[in-house]
């Protein structure tokens, strides 16, 4: 069975609702909405943190080496002018004591005259003055600093030559110093675990916010999906509250104004569409009593024709022929008016579907003309004078248009019954299947003139529609066409009896 064609409405062919593809619920613009906004703050903050943390880092580190180098050089300008110059070893050592004493108890004073030297503590790793410091002082002649690390602990070693005090001039004594740095590495720590902390609470105060913030966007958004899935299920009444003088207020102004256009459009649609469907039943009916008469008229001047002279019984013919054709086309046309006004009912009867096909063939005389394959026994409760009209067009077209053998199988699928027309013809066109079932559709535009009035697959589709079934054309791979009908088949009494 051919898929359902989808129609611009958002129906299906057989007029159910098109399924609404549903993402995952992390694709969700809520969710995007709360991820982005969370995202974003997440790296302002670790942004403005980083950024803090460093030029607080920098601006402690800074004070504390300004600190100590100050108060470096106050000792040593308070103290070195009392040595004795050249010093002696004892004399460097006493000199490191007194800098370190005063300096609050500096871990290590080294003290330096050429090759002697004198130390605070000779236990303490000398390697806290490094070549490249001791290098520095005696090049550049002025006071340098190193940042060093020893078993995780930042140290900051200074090292400043000692100048005469009348000239200026290097006496060749040099003084390094060296300051421990952890406390000022335990308060940016700490700096550092409050910032972080503190991230934590920011990030869920903007989840919060960016929930309301998304709750207030989106809910008009809600509103007019909601808005617009009812409009597409056909209430045309349905508005949305204008809310705002924002782009969410201007789309709900616009939607009301489309859902007003089209209110208008789609009423104007229906008048015309019911007022055609009145002047067809209405012209249709009138021409029945008149063709009555007609077909009356022509009957006896045909029964005459015999009688007459030639041209007159060829036109005596001619217009039987072409009244019986106009009443045909009356009947189709009163036909369709009823199943477009919903009029059309079924008048069930149980059926053995073999037998009723059996008698359509016959009446049309179309017995030796069909080959048949047509099983007893299946049955089922339709309306026998529209199953006739289904069989005698489908039949009768393959007749006309297709080519000898025509074959009419009858077999049963699960509880449905399949009827099958095919023949050996040319087969239908591209734009034959598209539009054979609809209303006044001939394949050949040159057959404007046929004994068909266009409308016979269409009724027989609104008869098989009727009985709850349905009709599909299509080409048989070895040439030829094939219409298949198929009618639902009532359940058995032992089917109807299990849960």
């Amino acid at each position: 069975m051919n898929p359902p064609r989808r129609t611009p409405s958002g129906r299906d062919s057989q007029g159910g609702r098109r399924p609404r593809p549903r993402g995952p619920w992390l694709g969700s613009l809520r969710t995007r909405l709360v991820v982005t906004f969370v995202l974003v703050t997440l790296t302002g903050s670790a942004t403005a943190t980083a950024l803090a943390y460093r030029e607080a880092r920098t601006a402690i580190l800074k004070r504390a080496q300004d600190s100590f180098q100050h108060n470096l050089h106050d000792r040593v300008t308070t103290i070195a002018p009392d040595i004795d110059l050249p010093p002696t070893e004892r004399g460097l050592t006493e000199l490191s004591e007194r800098v370190s004493q005063s300096l609050d108890g500096a871990p290590l004073v080294i003290s330096r005259y050429r090759e002697l030297q004198g130390t605070s503590d000779t236990l303490a790793d000398q390697s806290w003055i490094t070549p490249q410091l001791r290098e520095a002082v005696r090049m550049r002649g002025t006071m340098s600093f190193q940042r060093v690390t020893r078993h995780d602990i930042p140290y900051l070693a200074v090292g400043t030559p000692v100048t005469f005090a009348d000239d200026g001039r290097a006496s060749g004594l040099e003084i390094y110093a060296v300051a421990s740095l952890r406390p000022e590495q335990d308060d940016t720590a700490a700096l550092l675990t409050a910032v972080r902390d503190g991230v934590a609470p920011v990030v869920l105060v903007s989840a919060l916010l960016a929930l309301l913030s998304a709750r207030a966007v989106l809910r008009p958004v809600r509103d007019l999906g909601r808005a617009t899935r009812k409009l597409a299920e056909g209430d045309l009444s349905i508005r949305v509250t204008v809310k705002g003088r924002d782009e969410l207020g201007n789309l709900a102004q616009d939607f009301n104004e489309t859902a007003d256009e089209l209110q208008s459009s789609v009423t104007h649609l229906r008048d015309q569409e019911e007022r055609a469907r009145r002047f067809v039943a209405d012209v249709s009916h009138e021409l029945r009593t008149p063709l009555a008469a007609m077909t009356m008229v022509a009957t006896v001047l045909e029964e005459d024709a015999d009688q007459l002279p030639p041209d007159t019984a060829r036109a005596a013919r001619t217009v039987s022929a072409e009244t019986a054709k106009l009443s045909r086309l009356v009947d189709d046309l009163m036909e369709m008016s009823r199943f477009d006004s919903g009029a059309a009912r079924l008048a069930l009867t149980d059926t053995d579907l073999a037998e009723a096909i059996r008698a359509s063939l016959a009446l049309r005389g179309w017995t030796d003309e069909v080959q048949v394959d047509l099983p007893d026994g299946v049955r089922a409760p339709l309306d026998r004078r529209r199953l006739d009209v289904i069989i005698a067009n489908l039949v009768g077209n393959a007749l006309r248009h297709g080519a000898p053998p025509v074959t009419l199988s009858l077999t049963t699928v699960g509880h449905t019954a399949v009827v099958t027309v095919a023949d050996r013809g040319p087969g239908l066109s591209a734009d034959a299947l598209t539009h054979v079932f609809d209303r006044f559709y001939k394949a050949d535009a040159a057959r404007t003139r046929s004994e068909g009035s266009g409308l016979g697959t269409a009724i027989s589709l609104e008869n098989a529609r009727l009985h709850g079934g349905t009709i599909e054309a299509a080409n048989r791979r070895d040439g030829g066409a094939v219409f298949t009908l198929r009618l639902p088949l009532p359940a058995t009494d032992a089917e109807a009896r299990t849960p």
